[in-house]
């Protein structure tokens, strides 16, 4: 019940709705016995008393009352789905900005495919709980209630003479109920599984067909569909069980109705009227008893369903934010005072790591892969908390800066560059709208890169594709750095920036860079140590420590680990050329 008053707390600012629709439940279900009653009045009185007139206003009546009811369950059945949809609307949208705004920790352990079902198909279900589950049933169990009341004023005998079958019902109706729900629960859970399955392949194609596992994969692929499959018959077979068995039960009801009125009917205890009026009552009272379970099983999968979406609405792992302070007006001093970082309990990356940045200044961070090296961006702009130490920008601790304007004064090209599905001018600004194009073509130009863009097929308007596949890496990284440099930064931070592009590429980067670094404090991360003799200062880092620290000079002539670093690349070169 907790969870059922959780899931219609966000249907409150649609409360008149609600109760309207409890309104019109109420409503049919007193209209639903009257049309029987009419038929047998019908037969009763103006039939059986050869009363045309009367006759005739009867029908004119029922035609009334079935337009009536018509319209009724037409606006019942458009509100319940009205509702529905509107709170599954406030629901996604809920659900996403949570989504967004998530630690990027939680990300490191959930799957993508994971968080797709529980916006989109975990959410749709939540539209049966109130489209057919919990109103529905509401106004199912009124129209019974009315229906057997009618009957047993009527003639409280043959109501339950009729009504023997009803425990047999019952029965069958709770085995269906059982069995279903399981056999959803699963399908529920498969198809978690190839949500997230599909996601993670497809976006991983490139590394199944290069190690030649299409066939391994797809095997895997099978299992988890099979199991879907199985779920899905399962459920099929209850439901092929479940209506003939209720159909039976219906038959067996209509022969103890035609056995018992007709008897009594033969002793002139009932009428012809009644027996008719009987019949239409039986038909009108399994409707929906045959509806019933199924609908218990649709609003408990709906439940279910909201259940998994309120415990990613619940989850609590996501960055505070208390930072009063904005960024904007920040000169880019940067200090880590022993620094203590791990991505998991117990397994440190960074150990007691320590430096200081001047605004407008360029740093060099070089080292192994593992070193470290990345992890002082993730930290820097609070994407991942610090375990131990502190993070000043200008003296300030950065956890007292709103974390948005921090991160909007921070400016990231990463090494694997994500471009999103649509124009290169899309994805320089992040479709904010309020940049002007020549606000780009600006910065591009600065860049070095307007004239590669120019000769694209609608030059700012060409469309990227998914991930940017209509570029080569050079060209993605190209579009990355304009993306990072348009917002003009207060701090730049480039991680692995040239280490996947061409050489002419990264000579154009390396354009920007020498440019753009004047009176901003630059943090630069890569291999090719090429691109960073020229730093103020370069930090050598290894096993999450700083062991080396000084200009490219002073550290060659140490003949430490930089030095064994820049001659294994040097080498690399000679046996290259």
């Amino acid at each position: 019940m907790s969870l059922l008053r959780r899931i219609f707390s966000f249907a409150a600012p649609y409360k008149g709705s609600f109760y309207f629709t409890i309104v019109l439940s109420i409503v049919l279900a007193a209209l639903s016995p009257v049309r029987p009653y009419l038929i047998q009045l019908s037969v009763d009185k103006y039939i059986h008393g050869r009363l045309l007139q009367g006759l005739i206003y009867v029908s004119v009546i029922q035609l009334g009352v079935l337009l009536i009811e018509s319209g009724l369950r037409f606006w019942f059945m458009y509100r319940i789905n009205w509702l529905g949809q509107t709170v599954v609307n406030d629901m996604r949208k809920a659900v996403f900005r949570k989504i967004l705004f998530q630690d990027i920790a939680y990300y490191d352990k959930t799957p993508i495919g994971v968080l797709t079902t529980r916006t989109i198909n975990d959410i749709e279900s939540v539209n049966d709980v109130f489209s057919e589950g919990i109103i529905s049933i509401v106004a199912d169990v009124l129209t019974i209630i009315a229906i057997i009341i009618v009957m047993l004023v009527t003639d409280w005998k043959l109501t339950l003479v009729c009504l023997l079958t009803f425990p047999f019902l019952i029965v069958a109706t709770y085995f269906f109920k059982e069995s279903v729900n399981k056999s959803f629960q699963r399908v529920r859970n498969a198809v978690a599984q190839l949500n997230a399955f599909a996601q993670e392949h497809i976006t991983g194609m490139y590394i199944v067909q290069a190690f030649a596992a299409e066939e391994r994969e797809l095997g895997k692929f099978r299992k988890i569909n099979k199991e879907h499959r199985d779920a899905n018959i399962k459920a099929i077979f209850a439901y092929s069980v479940f209506f003939p068995v209720v159909e039976i039960i219906l038959a067996t009801s209509m022969g103890l109705l035609v056995w018992y009125g007709a008897s009594r009917l033969l002793h002139y205890e009932v009428t012809q009227g009644v027996v008719i009026a009987f019949v239409m009552y039986l038909n009108l009272l399994f409707r929906p008893l045959r509806m019933m379970a199924d609908k218990f099983n649709v609003l408990q999968m709906g439940m279910i369903a909201g259940e998994r979406v309120l415990g990613v609405l619940d989850s609590e792992e996501y960055m505070d934010d208390n930072g009063k302070f904005d960024a904007t007006a920040i000169k880019g001093d940067v200090e880590f005072k022993d620094v203590h970082f791990s991505y998991k309990p117990g397994v440190p990356v960074l150990k007691g790591v320590s430096f200081k940045l001047d605004a407008g200044k360029t740093m060099a961070v070089v080292g192994h892969t593992g070193a470290g090296k990345t992890s002082i961006i993730s930290i820097l702009n609070r994407m991942y908390d610090i375990e131990g130490g502190s993070i000043l920008i200008d003296g300030r601790d950065v956890n007292e800066y709103d974390i948005h304007s921090l991160r909007r004064h921070i400016g990231i090209v990463l090494q694997d560059v994500f471009l999103f599905s649509g124009t290169i001018y899309d994805n320089i600004t992040l479709r904010n709208s309020e940049i002007p194009i020549e606000k780009v073509e600006e910065v591009c130009k600065l860049l070095g890169i307007h004239n590669f863009i120019m000769q694209l097929p609608g030059n700012y308007y060409f469309d990227v594709m998914e991930r940017g596949n209509t570029l080569s890496q050079g060209q993605r990284q190209l579009i990355s750095f304009a993306r990072a440099l348009l917002y003009n930064p207060s701090i730049l931070v480039l991680d692995e920036a040239t280490s996947s592009v061409d050489s002419e590429s990264e000579q154009l980067i390396q354009h920007a860079i020498d440019t753009l670094i004047k009176g901003r404090t630059s943090i630069v991360i890569a291999h090719r140590l090429s691109t960073i003799r020229k730093a103020d200062e370069i930090i050598v880092m290894d096993k999450g420590r700083i062991i080396e620290r000084g200009n490219h000079n002073s550290l060659i002539a140490q003949q430490g680990e930089y030095y064994n670093l820049y001659t294994a690349v040097e080498k690399q070169k000679e046996k290259a050329l």
